[in-house]
């Protein structure tokens, strides 16, 4: 049975950053939070994370990326909330779903409790109940780290939060106070004069201090650094100390923002007020390799297109950030262009045709299939390096049955299940479970690559990914497919996991996601392949024109 909050140990010695929004969602808590946290690392800190979204889902698993943006999954098959992605990839740290905290997820565990009698006939309540759960599985989450940085989703006053913002105010009680400190992230605007406003900001803390909390640290989101007397201000009228506010104004890069707050200090300040001494690392002494790869001179850049159905880059988080690291690798800046796969306009064309690369990512349903097969079909006609993620594999099989087998009636069954040919399909051992998600293949597993190919070139080692799909390719194709030139580099048993096309300059499908392990400093293997593929290509024009 899970340690209760009542069993807590404080000489644990974990310490908390918790870090709070006001004003409006979408400020930047989670880069904010990302941020401290890869400074803190960069000082030898032990440094994990939370998030908890306070929405009545278990998980992310369902949600609709156009309203919340792309479904991460980590390691462990968690479906989970975008933000985990930034905290992996600014901490370089691989979580779990315990690193998820929902209040779908929280209520179903003390209801279960509720149903299997360990409340022993009480009342079960907000308060002690569900609260205490809360601080039960921020305490798992945070045991064996240094520090624990946990992000509450959505703003202040939200009453979605209520009960997480009132397990928080319960935490200040429990833990001694140099092991806590509270970061709350606000808007500060300009006023049409110029001049920056801190009323938001006042408003903001006020609804903080009504439900007993106070902060330590306050950011201000805002378009350039704030000034001084706006500093003074909202120390003076938040009751802070005035080096304890802090500037995040906008940069051209989320990668920037640790760098910018260091500027300021917000490490040093935050090390001194939860007393960690051992084993920072002088600042002199740390790593500057965030620095050094993040602002990297690019020398070039290269235009990728990207053929999906949501016109939100949120939608495609992870495979953005992908390529920028492969951009990063090479010191190219990538510039990606959404093509709307379910309405090829004149517009939507050009942006296929003058693209350097193309890139169909994942995806349900089968609105805006058949674009994306007339993107693949494009690319491979064409000789234009093309990389498929997980639904944009399965559509390569389908447009190579389809226009190199003359299966023209070709598809995946999860579209068209009439289809004579089913190339993608359900596995036997999958298709008598129906509920959903019960056929999902979530999490990491080991793809085993044959040798002489690219997959085992790209990788030069073991190739451990993420999966979120469920349909697979058709074993019965799978002779045919490769009889005719399609080569399946990466197998799991009967499950093909990657594609490629030995005579294309660059033509890579993975059934997994690899965009999800990507990180600055360490790019995704297909990613760095396809950047590697475009300029070798340019390279060759080139030559061939100055012939």
């Amino acid at each position: 049975m899970p340690t209760e909050p009542t069993d807590y140990d404080p000489t644990l010695g974990n310490k908390f950053i918790f870090v709070t929004g006001g004003v409006m969602s979408g400020l930047g808590k989670g880069i904010t939070a990302a941020s401290t946290g890869r400074l803190l690392a960069n000082a030898g800190f032990d440094v994990t994370a939370v998030k908890i979204d306070p929405y009545l889902n278990v998980d992310a698993g369902t949600m609709n990326p156009f309203q919340h943006g792309e479904v991460y999954v980590l390691k462990d098959g968690g479906e989970v909330d975008l933000d985990l992605g930034n905290y992996e990839r600014f901490l370089d740290i691989d979580m779990t779903s315990d690193h998820n905290i929902t209040t779908g997820k929280t209520y179903q565990h003390v209801i279960e409790k509720e149903r299997s009698g360990d409340y022993l006939g009480k009342t079960v309540q907000i308060i002690p109940h569900v609260t205490d759960d809360i601080k039960r599985q921020i305490r798992e989450a945070a045991s064996g780290h240094d520090v624990c940085i946990v992000e509450i989703g959505g703003t202040v006053g939200d009453i979605e939060g209520m009960a997480f913002l009132e397990a928080i105010r319960q935490f200040v009680h429990e833990q001694p106070p140099e092991d806590f400190l509270l970061t709350h992230v606000t808007l500060v605007p300009y006023s049409k004069n110029g001049e920056q406003k801190t009323k938001p900001t006042q408003h903001s803390v006020k609804e903080l201090r009504s439900i007993g909390l106070q902060p330590d640290v306050l950011v201000g989101r805002c378009d350039d650094r704030l000034y001084p007397e706006t500093k003074e201000k909202i120390a003076l009228f938040c009751d802070v100390p005035t080096e304890a506010v802090f500037s995040n104004p906008d940069v051209d890069d989320i990668y920037h923002v640790p760098l910018m707050v260091e500027d300021e200090g917000l490490d040093e300040y935050v090390m001194e007020q939860l007393g960690l001494q051992e084993p920072a690392i002088p600042k002199d002494e740390r790593d500057n390799g965030w620095r050094e790869i993040v602002t990297r001179e690019a020398d070039g850049e290269v235009d990728v297109a990207l053929v999906g159905k949501y016109a939100l880059e949120d939608a495609y988080l992870s495979v953005h950030e992908a390529l920028k690291h492969a951009g990063l690798d090479h010191r190219v800046d990538v510039n990606v262009s959404w093509v709307n796969s379910e309405e090829m306009n004149p517009e939507h064309e050009q942006r296929l045709e003058s693209a350097d690369g193309i890139v169909v990512p994942g995806g349900f349903g089968v609105r805006g299939t058949q674009g994306k097969i007339d993107a693949i079909q494009y690319a491979r006609e064409n000789g234009i390096p093309y990389l498929g993620l997980c639904l944009g594999f399965q559509l390569a099989v389908v447009e190579y049955a389809r226009n190199v087998l003359g299966f023209d009636t070709a598809h995946s069954r999860e579209f068209d299940e009439e289809t004579p040919n089913p190339v993608i399909d359900l596995l036997p051992d999958q298709s008598d479970l129906d509920e959903m998600g019960g056929t999902m293949r979530l999490g990491s597993y080991e793809t085993e690559l044959q040798s002489d190919t690219l997959a085992a070139q790209l990788y030069d080692g073991p190739c451990v990914e993420r999966h979120r799909h469920r349909y697979e390719v058709n074993p019965n194709y799978i002779a045919q497919l490769e009889a005719n030139g399609l080569r399946f580099s990466g197998r799991v048993g009967n499950r093909m996991e990657i594609l490629e096309l030995p005579d294309h300059p660059y033509f890579f499908g993975t059934q997994f996601h690899p965009e999800f392990r990507s990180r600055p400093g360490r790019a995704s293997p297909p990613f760095v392949g396809l950047i590697d593929a475009i300029i070798e290509q340019r390279e060759t024009d080139r030559a061939e024109v100055a012939r």
